[in-house]
Parts: C-alpha cells; structure tokens; sequence
C-alpha cells in the first residue's frame, strides 16, 4: 500500500500521486507509477473504476484502464492493483493456492445492489477457484474514518435491509452514529468486516478503524479527496497491490 510520500508530484497532490484523472499531470503520475513498479518488482494493471461490483481476471498481457472494481489473478509476476484516496482498498489471497484478489470499496461498492457488493464478488471469485473464505484472508487498508465520513440517511438505507435481514441490530448501531438533522458518521471499514465475516473470512487484517488508519485525519501520510478536493483544488490518489510472486 502507497502513501503519499515519496513522489515527484507538487501540492496539492504531493507527492506520491497515482492517479491520472486528479488534475496532476501525466507526466508526474507516470513517473510516479514507475518509482512504486521499481520497488515492487511486478508491473501493475490500473482499471478504471467506477464504485461498482464488476471483477476482471488479469495476467500480464492485460492492459491498462479495464472497467472494474474487483481484479484477481492466478499468474505471477503482475499485480491485481486498487486505487483509493477515502475509498477502501480490500486485498484477498489464500495462504496456500495461487490466487489473489483485489477490490475497490466506497460504501456504494459495499453496499451494492440487493446485498451483493464487492465483499459478495470477492467470495464468488474464491469460491469459483474451489477455496472457502474461511481458508482466506483478507487485509484492509486505510480510508475515511468513523469521525471522518459523514452520509446521509441513503447510505444508512443501502445497508440497513442486510443489517436487519442478519438481525444484527448492535451492528448497525456501532456502524452508523447519528449526527443529527439526518447526517451520520459511517465506519467504512467496519461495514467491509461485517460483510467480509458474513461472507465467510475469518482472518481479517489491517484497518480496524481507528485513527491510524484515517486517511481524512492522517494529512501528513495519506491523500484524502474529502478532505483536499475542494479546499486545496485537487487530491491525489494512492494504490494497493497484491501479486504472487515466481
């Protein structure tokens, strides 16, 4: 997982920007781009994402700006790749067998149409190479936080049919905090492990949700597109990769 730091990109989106669309130029993302594919040793597929549930299997003839927000791969030597600056990358592997996963989670993502969001696709994906979710695991990395990411009474509704349908009414009750006049402070990665165990993952990794892993409230670590979007004029975007290695 990338940071901020270390790129050649200027304010607002120093430095370390991976994104193309952020207003940086080309130039610099691509720079950028090569300085991490140096580090890591693998080139990586960047998809164009769209906070839906779509899943793209990669291999290293796969090119650059697929439409997707779930990636897998069996291959070695390329990486399943999420880009996020509040979103929450998701990244899935088995200890033993050769596949890995990667997923892009906003809370539309998340919630997604009728319960099946990239959690469920994830599990599908699993599941489609024979292997229980249970013998997975999964790694959160670091997004808007709890005392960070306001929402409106929609996105309590995209999830309150599935928090009920699971009777879990504490659940719902931690996950959403009333704000008042109809706004809430949402926990996105509590909502990814409420999905991710009811899919079946027992190991689960990373942001618990506390402020480390905030990328709103951590300005000197992360890029946050809440927080500079609007207020510095534009916000950079960092990636999570996952690959096997030879």
């Amino acid at each position: 997982m990338t940071t901020r730091q270390g790129g050649v990109s200027p304010q607002p989106w120093d430095s370390l920007n991976l994104g193309l669309f952020s207003g940086d130029s080309a130039e610099n993302v691509h720079q950028n781009r090569g300085l991490v594919q140096s580090a890591m040793g693998v080139p990586a597929v960047y998809l164009r994402q769209v906070h839906g549930v779509q899943s793209l299997g990669i291999d290293p003839q796969t090119p650059p700006g697929l439409e997707a927000d779930v990636v897998w791969t069996t291959h070695a030597g390329v990486a399943c790749t999420v880009m996020a600056a509040d979103c929450l990358p998701i990244l899935v592997c088995h200890p033993k067998v050769k596949w890995v996963a990667a997923a892009h989670a906003g809370w539309r993502g998340l919630a997604g149409l009728g319960g099946h969001g990239v959690v469920e696709t994830l599990s599908e994906g699993a599941k489609a190479q024979g292997l229980s979710t249970a013998n997975c695991m999964a790694w959160l990395g670091p997004c808007i936080g709890p005392t960070a990411f306001e929402v409106g009474e929609d996105v309590v509704q995209a999830f309150q049919r599935d928090l009920k349908s699971a009777n879990n009414q504490q659940a719902f009750a931690n996950l959403f905090l009333a704000k008042g006049h109809g706004k809430y402070w949402a926990d996105l990665a509590g909502l990814a492990r409420w999905r991710l165990q009811a899919a079946g993952f027992e190991v689960i990794c990373g942001n618990d949700s506390t402020l480390a892993w905030c990328t709103y409230r951590q300005e000197t670590l992360y890029h946050s597109h809440r927080r500079d979007a609007l207020l510095k004029g534009g916000a950079g975007r960092m990636a999570a990769y996952i690959w096997i290695t030879a």
